[in-house]
């Protein structure tokens, strides 16, 4: 048989069954502390990937409540203000009107 025949030809059941016979078999220890090994490589890869996902979105988040927190902080502070001046105006202009009019002339 040619060499390119060989290459694209579908084994029979008994080559692939001669080749699963013919692996090495891994011990249960050596397959978890490869599979300890492989978890560990990919954490270390994707750690500081999903860190910065994390960090992006929680900064986005935060950006959005502490905006939406200082708008309601500023409408408050803005009417309270306005409460205050208006209060204080008024209560000068009640002590004006009050005044004798010998310290208020005309």
């Amino acid at each position: 048989m040619a060499e390119s025949e060989r290459e694209s030809r579908v084994p029979v059941l008994t080559e692939v069954a001669e080749a699963q016979r013919a692996r090495p078999t891994v011990d249960a220890a050596a397959l978890e502390a490869l599979a300890r090994e492989l978890e560990r490589a990919v954490l270390s890869r994707l750690g500081p990937e999903v860190d910065r996902v994390i960090e992006e979105r929680l900064s986005r988040t935060l950006s959005k409540v502490l905006g939406q927190a200082l708008d309601g902080v500023r409408s408050e502070l803005t009417v309270t203000v306005t409460q205050m001046v208006r209060e204080a105006v008024a209560s000068s202009v009640a002590h004006a009107l009050a005044l004798p009019e010998a310290t208020n002339p005309k």
